[in-house]
């Protein structure tokens, strides 16, 4: 991968599977968005290049999905640790409670980033056509 270009106005132009793209950038996250960019192009060349899929789209749909099941599996592992850490450890009042059951607030995460990751690689893939 090309090292990125920055442009004006919190735009940074990356490449993802040797295509360029221009993508807006809140102010501070350059960092993370191209971590983003880094991990997507790595899922998105392995996939190429096992050389079972060869459309685009189809390639772009299966690394998200990919990278959304990694980040389930390691939300899920950071549950479990969290539920495992002895009461005493535990701050007396966390960020967020859990309304129920702890597995619908994962699923109901994972779920809105899989909507927030479509949306993004539909806005990124343009006149590629859409996702979904």
């Amino acid at each position: 991968m090309n090292s990125p270009v920055k442009s004006p106005g919190k735009q940074i132009e990356v490449q993802i599977m040797g295509q360029s793209y221009l993508l807006s950038c809140p102010p501070g996250g350059e960092s993370a968005l191209l971590d983003a960019v880094e991990r997507v192009d790595t899922a998105m060349c392995r996939i190429r290049d096992a050389g079972k899929v060869k459309a685009r789209d189809r390639i772009a749909v299966l690394a998200s999905l990919n990278l959304a099941f990694e980040l389930s599996q390691k939300e899920s592992q950071l549950l479990q640790a969290s539920q495992a850490v002895p009461s005493a450890a535990v701050p007396a009042a966390p960020a967020v409670q859990p309304a129920n059951d702890a597995g619908a607030l994962v699923d109901a995460a994972t779920n809105a980033r899989l909507q927030d990751l479509v949306r993004r690689l539909d806005q990124a893939l343009g006149s590629d056509g859409q996702l979904l």
